[in-house]
């Protein structure tokens, strides 16, 4: 008999789909963001991302209708709990703006790591390491490229967020469901 947690598991993963929607969302406005934070001066930039990366849910909502996964429509109970998640890291745009105000040199920083930290659950919830993966990398990426690059801070901490990104990205396209009998070919 299936533990409930593993029946949950999978009845999550049969309503999410692949879960690629907004991880495509996020790459698309990260590196949009990244690349106009080269031409733009600093203040526009800032902005862009500032209110670039509210276009993630919307995008990601619209990627989802197209590759027929459910966002809001789940009714599992996991993926009530990767909505708290989320609400949570949204409670981090307290210190985002603070920043902001202060200085806005850190923003970059702080919205590429805070923005990202709800993964750690997802990848529980999967059971998979990719959402570990994804945070630890782009936290390392992005404290580093920020660190190293801070001519173009904006640049190349969405360098770092796209990378994880595209790791999870491939992670989530080839990974063995928890719906899907073990030995069975994933369809892409």
């Amino acid at each position: 008999m299936d533990h409930p947690l593993t029946t949950l598991r999978a009845d999550f993963d049969a309503q999410a789909g692949r879960s690629l929607a907004l991880p495509l969302a996020g790459a698309i406005v990260w590196a949009v963001i990244g690349l106009a934070a080269l031409l733009l001066p600093q203040r526009p930039a800032t902005l862009l991302l500032l209110f670039g990366s509210g276009a993630i849910f919307p995008l990601g909502l619209a990627l989802a209708a197209l590759l027929r996964e459910r966002l809001l429509d789940n009714t599992n109970p996991l993926a009530k709990l990767m909505g708290l998640c989320v609400l949570m890291v949204n409670l981090l745009w307290a210190l985002h703006l603070t920043l902001l105000s202060r200085d806005p040199a850190l923003l970059p920083l702080s919205l590429g790591i805070g923005l990202g930290l709800h993964w750690i659950v997802f990848s529980w919830i999967i059971q998979h390491p990719l959402g570990i993966v994804h945070t630890v990398l782009r936290t390392v990426l992005a404290t580093g490229l920020w660190w190293l690059f801070p001519v173009h801070p904006i640049t190349a901490v969405a360098a770092a967020v796209v990378l994880a990104y595209l790791y999870s990205i491939v992670a989530l396209a080839t990974r063995r469901r928890n719906n899907q009998p073990a030995g069975q070919a994933q369809p892409v």
